[in-house]
């Protein structure tokens, strides 16, 4: 069973609620450096895959799929705190009672409220780079925001489920792994797939609309565009990874744990 790496998630959500009560800051921080590290794979996706977008080539989303894997890496590595990754680990651990579901909620809010941060601190520093001045390199990044605040938001939050279904999965599954070499290749492998189908990452998609926002010369992406889409997103997210992830691994593997 997934007794071993379950006990890791575990330790991760009582380490996180210790820091949290340590300080609230250094929580806030370190949810800063997650969507900071979100935004670095959102600009390599985007600046990579423009090369393909002005060709008309089919190979640019396959090759941004790619290239947004450091986003992954760069969290798991670098201590970043992902509200998407805590809506799993949060939920399981609250559900083995071994935090209480208030708190479970307070680091929640903590951890998004640390990435909105964090996604327009690195919008701003983008922007002073002026290095998504041209329409030459923005086009890509543009078109995919300009898709996701036209998507219905049914839709938004169905893939959103499905999209966080994944990403939990791809910081889980390498718990089982020995070799970082393995474990690398499993989250960028995990992250291509739900970057490539088309489901939406409510970090991700902040990160892109802050973006978006600062490098365009009309309003393709407005503030009431990004909350149309990040509020089914996020929501969808929070579902896939308490329900589909923590619940569901409570549930298949709560005989086992208690004997």
């Amino acid at each position: 069973m997934e007794a071993e790496p379950l006990q890791q998630v575990e330790q991760l959500a009582l380490k996180k609620l210790k820091i949290f009560k340590q300080s609230i800051i250094i929580s806030l921080a370190r949810s800063m450096l997650a969507s900071m590290f979100i935004g670095f794979g959102v600009i390599v996706a985007f600046k990579t895959g423009s090369y393909f977008y002005i060709e008309h080539s089919p190979l640019t989303y396959p090759i941004a799929a790619l290239t947004f894997g450091t986003a992954i890496i760069l969290i798991s590595y670098g201590g970043g705190d992902l509200f998407t990754g805590n809506t799993f680990y949060y939920s399981y651990a609250a559900l083995r009672k071994k935090m209480r579901w208030m708190d479970t909620i307070k680091l929640w809010i903590t951890s998004y409220s640390g990435n909105v941060l964090g996604a327009a601190v690195f919008a701003f520093l983008i922007w002073s780079t002026g290095l998504f001045d041209s329409d030459y390199v923005n086009g890509f990044l543009l078109e995919v925001a300009d898709k996701k605040v036209s998507t219905p938001g049914m839709q938004l939050f169905f893939r959103a489920i499905l999209c966080n279904w994944l990403v939990c999965l791809a910081f889980f599954i390498p718990m089982w792994m020995k070799t970082d070499g393995a474990k690398m290749f499993a989250m960028m492998l995990f992250v291509f797939c739900f970057f490539i189908s088309g489901y939406e990452h409510s970090i991700a998609n902040m990160c892109t609309f802050a973006i978006a926002m600062v490098v365009q010369d009309t309003d393709i992406v407005t503030l009431e565009g990004a909350l149309l889409n990040l509020i089914p997103v996020t929501f969808g997210n929070l579902i896939g990874g308490s329900v589909l992830m923590g619940w569901m691994y409570y549930f298949v593997n709560k005989p086992f744990l208690n004997k």
